[in-house]
């Protein structure tokens, strides 16, 4: 029967330390076989300085053996300070009470951290893979659950998700470990002594610059919502992770440190807005270089932060000028610093000169600070204005604003053919509140003037064009900004 590679991962681990108190050299004597040189020997001193692994009473540590599971289940449980005094049977066959290793196992495999094989055996003598190693790594120091794909993986030993292949490149992509050559990681060859110390310590450090946030802190079951927008691009990763002991998903989030900035997280157990803040937190997140490494902090706020608000100013003259003014009249600005932009994606929008091949731009941004419905007018090269409304509207959970813009348009017109008789129209009770309609005397064009919000359709019951079904009048509103559209009604199903 197959082995199971959960047990030979978390063994794995375990072996690296090689906590064996009867073989212990003195930790604060060099080992004859470490010399400094060695890319393992200040793992191997900070280990052993710590009591987590030793060496051999001749004073060798042998940095090339191999270590077994049992030995490895050992010196994850003292490296996590896994408490060992109160353990259940793990029921494995060739692990019994007399083992010396018994309660290493029994814990780790209590917490979920090390499984047995399919035949119910440990193994404890069996030596660990590196492939067995990642896996332990991860699961014994809660690292984040990278997805399988969103890493760039070069080894190409290391390429189905299948086994401790995630994990592999969860601890490659923290730069916890690298391959045995640039395109392979060799999981299966056995993990050595000096190997498992540096792994071991690599692991520590990359656990120290990680923030976890629990959904239990919050005395939730899970996180329904997480987003982060970084001020600088790539400043953290935000890895949701799950509890596998009890089946929950999202009920934990990594933030890793990548560079110095400061960006934003909101966490949320409902997607949309509640003012009840035991529903949602938000947080600046600062990154720092503290002694020469990255340090995640979190300070919890509750700001919003200056949005932008998208003018679509497509096929029209190049903008000039903007002014900001409240609904009520009060000017806020005469000269709004605004953003050209070449499509609806920021990426477009950093070159404030950039202009597409007519020279013209999609779309301008301007910022929005706080709350509220404005007026915005936009004066074009030749002097022509068009006023556009804007509200802007807190979301609980959120750092920006949720912004709506409404070009004022107070008219619109149709022309529905002069190669056809439509015959008379007939227009809807109440129609004439939200919108006049009129028709050229002898035409077929229908112009209307919006007057509040609301929708109808002119019918046309005399109409020979079998696939118009009327003429649709849309009217929207937002404060004294009216935009109305009047179009055909075309049955698509003709």
């Amino acid at each position: 029967m197959k082995r199971k590679l959960f047990a030979a991962f978390s063994a794995l681990m375990l072996v690296c330390s090689l906590a064996l108190t009867a073989t212990f050299a003195a930790s604060t004597n060099q080992f004859s076989d470490v010399p400094p040189s060695k890319y393992f020997a200040e793992a191997v001193y900070d280990l052993a300085e710590r009591n987590i692994i030793g060496g051999y009473p001749d004073g060798t540590f042998k940095p090339g053996n191999s270590i077994t599971r049992g030995q490895a289940a050992a010196i994850i449980a003292k490296l996590i300070k896994l408490d060992t005094t109160k353990v259940k049977d793990p029921k494995f066959k060739d692990v019994t009470t007399a083992n010396g290793f018994y309660k290493a196992i029994a814990a780790m495999a209590e917490k979920g951290i090390i499984r047995g094989y399919g035949d119910g055996r440990f193994g404890p003598n069996d030596p660990i893979t590196r492939g067995q190693m990642a896996s332990i790594l991860v699961k014994a120091f809660d690292l984040p659950r990278y997805d399988y794909s969103s890493h760039k993986n070069p080894f190409e030993d290391v390429k189905t998700s299948a086994g401790h292949n995630p994990n592999i490149l969860i601890i490659h992509r923290l730069g916890i470990t690298g391959g045995t050559t640039p395109s392979t990681f060799s999981p299966n060859i056995a993990i050595t002594r000096g190997q498992a110390a540096k792994m071991m310590q690599a692991t520590e450090e990359a656990k120290s610059k990680i923030v976890t946030l629990r959904a239990s802190d919050y005395n939730w079951e899970q996180f329904k919502m997480y987003d982060s927008n970084h001020s600088d691009s790539g400043l953290f990763n935000a890895v949701a992770g799950s509890n596998e002991l009890n089946g929950r998903t999202s009920d934990k989030l990594h933030l890793v440190p990548l560079k110095k900035g400061t960006g934003t997280l909101q966490v949320a157990l409902v997607y949309s807005g509640n003012p009840d803040k035991k529903y949602y937190r938000k947080y600046y997140v600062n990154v720092k270089e503290v002694n020469g490494k990255l340090k995640l902090t979190l300070e919890e706020t509750q700001d919003f932060l200056t949005t932008p608000a998208v003018i679509d100013v497509k096929n029209k003259k190049a903008v000039q000028n903007v002014s900001l003014y409240t609904m009520e009249g009060t000017k806020l600005s005469d000269r709004v610093d605004f953003t050209k932009c070449l499509s609806y994606s920021p990426s477009d929008c950093k070159n404030s000169n950039q202009t597409d091949a007519e020279g013209k731009y999609n779309n301008i941004r301007i910022g929005i600070e706080k709350p509220g419905r404005y007026i915005a007018i936009i004066r074009d090269i030749d002097g022509e204005e068009v006023r556009y409304g804007i509200e802007a509207v807190s979301l609980s959970p959120h750092f920006n604003y949720s912004i709506r813009v409404l070009e004022e348009k107070t008219t619109d017109s149709v022309d529905l053919g002069a190669s056809y008789h439509i015959g008379n129209h007939i227009l809807p009770k109440g129609s004439e509140e939200i919108a006049m309609v009129t028709r050229a005397e002898g035409t077929n064009e229908f112009t209307v003037e919006g007057k509040k919000k609301g929708s109808f359709t002119i019918k046309l019951p005399d109409h020979k064009k079998t696939d118009l079904l009327g003429v649709e009048v849309y009217v929207e509103q937002l404060g004294p900004i009216i935009n109305v559209n009047i179009y055909e009604d075309i049955d698509m199903h003709m």
